[in-house]
């Protein structure tokens, strides 16, 4: 249950907490039964009025006269416990306040750890009065220490340190407020906060939280860069001004919160998340100019560490100086020394890239003058040769060969031609000699029968018909007056028998 601190107010007993606690927060359910010994004629006798608690009300007025109590109705049975309340029979405020100091006053006392937010010493009635909250969680209690408690810390406990208390938790039943009763109350010693930070070093670091192989690489220059310092701090300025001074374009995003004390775990691991959230934000620096180990404590907070182990991007650590390492450091990406170094590692130098690009021009027109010259050099070897410097020196023979071989080749083409062209002319000349066509030049006709063609014999034809005459030149038509059969053996029986003479005329 939380009782958050408003401020201190007087109670029975002295000052007692400001912090209310509502009948609704109260674990009711859970209480326990009233004492029978001590509270006979309270919550097992609901007949009856519950009974005021003398011990810590002492100036209690007293038991109204017989008279008033006959003349008052008679009461409502209470509920056993809380939980059989209803709407119509609730339970009466004082009986919850009794039950939640008995169930409180039952507690045992125990130690708690916390830091000192708040001291107030009354040496006049030798109290004093501290607020104590949580160092991870924002959760404060208020605390009273009687007699020399703190005087017995010789001064060790101020406003800001860490402790660790003996003790006993208090219910104010007419205030419903909630102390504690310090018996004790000793600082956490350095030697003893290094302890638990080692311990949870080698915790964290057997989880894989501190490997190398997972570090992310910062970008060359980013779009925009995350800064996560204290308010109006001098590192804020560290960063700023040398981040922009080696590259003008910078632009950041910064989130300022606390860096110091126990609202520095929420503070900076809430800007880590919600930077790691924006898309145009590539690394993250975490700042803070230095301190002694108390002031460097949250950066070895647990939620702190793992809160930039799961961040996205690539998270700076610029905390303290060079000999400060809290745990932020092993589980960033890179470890800069101070804030002015993590200027120097997340942006380049727009100076130095100038020359290094200068640099880089003049080396490789040196480098591309080299090369020509070598392949110059090497490409007038090349041409020295006997075959680059003549190179049709080599084709000469070749090419004398080759126009024997051409002329050969012509005139073995000139010699066949003419034998060709000879013997062309001797086929000519006999095929023109046994054309019909010399035949016809030389005096000769062919004769045509209609329906019979060319005529060999003149038994194919009779008197009257009609031949038509093919000469060399034209052709004519004529009629048969008459046949003459050759005188052959084919025909000797024929010549003994009469023969009329027939000739033929031509039209």
């Amino acid at each position: 249950m939380q009782y958050p601190s408003n401020g201190m107010r007087n109670g029975p007993g002295g000052p007692a907490p400001a912090s209310q606690v509502a009948a609704s927060q109260a674990p009711a359910h859970n209480l326990p039964q009233q004492n029978q010994r001590q509270q006979p004629n309270q919550a097992l006798q609901p007949n009856q009025p519950p009974q005021p608690n003398q011990a810590s009300q002492p100036n209690q007025a007293s038991q109204p006269s017989q008279a008033s109590q006959a003349n008052q109705p008679q009461q409502r049975q209470l509920a056993r416990v809380a939980r059989e309340t209803t709407r119509e029979n609730p339970w009466p405020l004082s009986l919850l306040s009794k039950n939640i100091k008995q169930y409180v006053d039952r507690m045992s006392p125990l130690w708690v750890e916390g830091q000192v937010v708040q001291l107030n010493e009354r040496p006049a009635t030798k109290m004093s009065f501290l607020t104590m909250r949580d160092v991870n969680e924002d959760i404060s209690m208020d605390v009273t220490a009687f007699g020399g408690v703190l005087q017995s810390t010789g001064g060790a406990v101020q406003a800001g340190t860490r402790v660790v208390a003996y003790v006993k938790p208090t219910f104010w039943m007419r205030s419903g407020r909630l102390n504690l009763q310090a018996q004790e109350i000793h600082p956490v010693g350095i030697g003893d906060l290094l302890a638990q930070i080692e311990q949870l070093r080698k915790r964290l670091q057997a989880e894989g939280l501190f490997n190398p192989e997972i570090k992310k690489p910062l970008p060359f220059l980013p779009r925009t860069i995350g800064l996560i310092c204290g308010r109006n701090a001098k590192a804020k300025d560290d960063v700023l001004v040398n981040a922009k001074a080696r590259w003008p374009g910078a632009e950041f995003e910064i989130r300022e919160v606390l860096v110091q004390g126990p609202g520095a775990v929420p503070g900076v691991s809430q800007a880590i998340a919600e930077l790691d959230a924006l898309e145009h934000v590539d690394v993250i620096i975490i700042a803070r100019g230095g301190g002694s180990v108390e002031d460097l404590l949250p950066f070895s907070d647990e939620t702190m560490v793992r809160a930039a182990f799961a961040a996205r991007k690539p998270i700076v650590s610029a905390i303290g100086h060079e000999g400060d390492a809290p745990l932020l450091d092993l589980v960033a990406d890179v470890r800069a020394s101070t804030p002015t170094d993590a200027a120097r590692r997340v942006v380049p130098d727009l100076a130095e890239e100038n020359r290094n690009l200068a640099r880089t021009v003049t080396t490789m027109r040196l480098r591309v003058e080299e090369r020509i010259v070598r392949e110059r050099e090497y490409l007038d070897l090349l041409r020295s040769h006997p075959v680059l410097k003549t190179p049709t020196g080599s084709l000469q023979m070749h090419e004398n060969v080759l126009e024997q071989l051409t002329q050969r080749m012509r005139h073995a083409i000139t010699n066949r031609i003419g034998r060709e062209r000879q013997g062309l002319s001797s086929t000519t000349a006999t095929l023109r000699a046994m054309s019909p066509q010399a035949t016809l030049e030389r005096g000769y006709s062919i004769i045509k029968a209609p329906g019979v063609g060319v005529l060999t014999d003149v038994r194919d034809v009779k008197k009257g018909d009609i031949l038509e005459a093919v000469l060399a030149h034209g052709s004519m038509i004529t009629t048969v007056f008459g046949t003459r059969p050759p005188v052959t053996e084919d025909y000797a029986a024929a010549e003994a028998d009469p023969a009329t003479d027939a000739g033929t005329t031509h039209e």
